[in-house]
């Protein structure tokens, strides 16, 4: 799974890391933690950036998952990183991870899901990737291969909530 975090403001004299979410950021980064337990996409391993905006985020999905969320890893490399770190931060997962969520910036988000996409993903969440990935938006691919396989249309995407 790749999220985007939830909206963010930008207080005056706030630097870009330290950005909090706005209001409705917090009402939108809950609703996709409940959407992973209604539909049964519970990630065994979160990776976010460190960012202000993407911790909190990850803390609002996780007090949604509540005892079924793991405990997740601040990576300083997810903050505005480029497509290829935020991919091979995912090439990192350790093997007996089944299911990590990822909570980034776009528009590496985008660009990576696009790129693990393969022609069997499904059409609506493709298309709706391609014409953007709002704040708070996830997206759920599934694939057969090892992390460190993964270099490029190896992936089904499922579903693409964008709020």
């Amino acid at each position: 799974m790749i999220m985007r975090h939830a909206e963010a403001d930008m207080p005056w004299g706030t630097s870009d890391f330290d950005r909090p979410l706005t209001p409705s950021g917090h009402r939108d980064a809950p609703r996709v933690g409940r959407w992973m337990l209604e539909h049964g996409v519970v990630p065994e391993m979160i990776v976010s950036s460190s960012a202000l905006r993407t911790r909190q985020t990850c803390t609002w999905v996780c007090d949604e998952l509540g005892e079924k969320a793991p405990t997740a890893s601040l990576e300083d490399r997810l903050y505005n990183a480029p497509t290829r770190e935020l991919l091979s931060v995912i090439g990192r997962t350790p093997e007996t991870v089944h299911s990590l969520l990822v909570i980034a910036h776009y528009p590496a988000v985008q660009d990576a899901v696009l790129s693990l996409a393969s022609s069997d993903s499904d059409y609506e969440a493709t298309m709706g990737i391609s014409s953007g990935f709002p704040p708070a938006g996830l997206a759920v691919l599934s694939t057969d291969k090892p992390w460190a396989a993964l270099d490029g249309a190896d992936a089904v995407l499922r579903f693409f909530i964008d709020r």
